[in-house]
């Protein structure tokens, strides 16, 4: 298995987003059912076939990881003119991440589940990791 990663450019909170994801698969035309937030990119992974239905995209905001979604299906779209992208297709539901710090970087990358930060309710210290990634931000520790 193994996770993706991605900046979410022009988005300043983990809300903004939220509401941005419940518009945008509207604007593209991709109907794939109420219940599900999609997110197109050029790229369709390789690795595809180990990722739907295990696997998460990883959300950074504001140059952090700061939340994840479970990938339900990677799908293959084809625009009008011929060129051909990746809906990813996931649960609509964000699940809060221990903040992490990740520098900028361009359209999406993979990301071992051993690199992944844990959910924030998954871990009995959340609050301290999250105060010392804020911290660590901040470049004071």
């Amino acid at each position: 298995m193994i996770h993706m990663i991605k900046l979410s450019v022009g988005v300043k909170t983990l809300e903004e987003l939220e509401s941005y994801r419940d518009e945008r698969a509207h604007w593209w035309g991709a109907d794939y059912g109420e219940d599900v937030h999609v997110h197109r990119t050029r790229m369709m992974p390789k690795q595809a076939a180990e990722m739907e239905g295990k696997s998460s995209i990883y959300w950074v905001i504001g140059g952090q990881v700061v939340a994840r979604q479970p990938i339900l299906r990677l799908a293959k779209y084809t625009d009008p003119e011929g060129k051909d992208y990746c809906d990813i297709v996931m649960a609509p539901d964000m699940v809060r991440t221990v903040p992490y710090p990740k520098r900028p970087f361009q359209g999406w990358r993979y990301l071992r589940p051993e690199d992944a930060p844990p959910d924030l309710g998954a871990n009995e210290n959340a609050e301290s990791l999250a105060l010392a990634a804020d911290l660590a931000k901040l470049g004071l520790i």
